[in-house]
């Protein structure tokens, strides 16, 4: 059984795509970007208000930084793009694998500490699944790398018929075929982090102080009468956040549940549900470490983001910023100026 804040249950509502266009045309953001940017003296981490990163953020800013950027500065035009029926019928497909495994049992959350041990209450369910030897989805995993906080969702762990443990991640596709090689490595550096986090779980690496530390969480907070109410029901008895943490803790170290040995992503089309097909992924720690160092630098303040490429501007025509993307017009300008410039030799 999983619990899901009430929140974060999906709206099933088709939002008519003539809206989202008129909406995109009209919005532009208050003078330029980039001076606003400039004159905030704080690092994005700070600026963006994020006290952790979502496993997503990262494999996001390998398909284009800038439009990470733009998401952030401009968030009602990304929260409109989640109402968008290509988006949404990706997240229906998620929505029907979990439930042919587990329940989902709306839960009202009144902290943020209750949010979390929303999180944690799941994760310690699923963990009693994997030790019997059963699959899950939707498995939480979080945990410091690197010096940063990261927190993502795992589709599904399972074990093979080698009895391995294996990590799938489900992609959904508008077209019956495989993503672009720019998507793929998007996607494989998502799958390499969830294993990095979920062993470094399992393995006791996680620890009270860097959790509360990261995430400004206070021990001592009281839970809900709901949350009291359903951590009784799966079979855990807590008051505070500081004793759900603990509980957590001694969990995970003698859960003696084995390393990741596999790793898959399935392609489904979104139409009908079918399968395009299957790819495995590698486990390469130093890429991932190597990756991760470049995009925490633009997090840390050690750099202006970046878009894509002149190769890879394909990418803008299904980009939500295009029209008002500055990095998009001064390729565009640096491209102009190169072709005046070979004319007139």
């Amino acid at each position: 059984m999983m619990i899901a804040p009430l929140k974060d249950l999906l709206n099933l509502a088709v939002l008519d795509k003539k809206l989202l266009k008129i909406f995109k045309s009209e919005v532009r953001p208050e003078g330029s970007g980039s001076k606003r940017r400039k004159q905030d003296e704080r690092i994005p981490l700070e600026r963006f208000g994020r006290k952790y990163l979502n496993v997503t953020d990262l494999s996001r800013q390998a398909w284009c930084e800038q439009q990470v950027v733009y998401g952030l500065e401009l968030p009602h035009i990304e929260q409109l793009r989640e109402e968008v029926p290509v988006v949404k019928a990706g997240s229906c497909l998620h929505l029907a694998r979990e439930l042919e495994v587990q329940d989902i049992v709306p839960i009202k959350v009144e902290s943020r500490e209750d949010s979390w041990a929303v999180k944690i209450l799941n994760l310690l369910s699923m963990i009693q699944f994997l030790q019997a030897g059963e699959r899950v989805r939707e498995l939480p995993v979080f945990g410091e790398l690197e010096g940063i906080f990261l927190v993502g969702v795992v589709d599904e762990l399972c074990y093979n018929s080698k009895g391995e443990l294996e990590l799938r991640e489900l992609k959904t596709r508008g077209q019956r075929t495989y993503p672009s090689v720019a998507q793929r490595k998007s996607h494989q550096l998502q799958v390499n982090i969830y294993k990095l986090l979920f062993e470094a779980m399992i393995k006791g690496q996680l620890n009270k102080d860097t959790i509360t530390h990261h995430l400004c969480l206070r021990t001592e907070q009281p839970f809900s009468s709901e949350i009291l109410l359903h951590a009784q029901k799966v079979g855990f008895t807590i008051s505070t956040f500081g004793d759900l943490l603990d509980l957590m803790l001694l969990n995970l170290r003698y859960a003696e549940i084995p390393n990741i040995d596999a790793m898959k992503i399935e392609y489904c089309y979104q139409a009908d549900a079918s399968l395009i097909g299957t790819k495995e992924v590698n486990f390469e720690e130093e890429w991932v470490k190597s990756e991760l160092k470049h995009y925490y630098s633009f997090w840390r303040g050690q750099r202006e983001a970046k878009g894509v490429d002149i190769e890879e501007a394909w990418k803008c025509r299904s980009c939500d910023f295009a029209d008002i993307c500055e990095w998009r017009q001064s390729k565009a300008e640096e491209a102009t100026q190169k072709n005046q410039a070979n004319r007139s030799k």
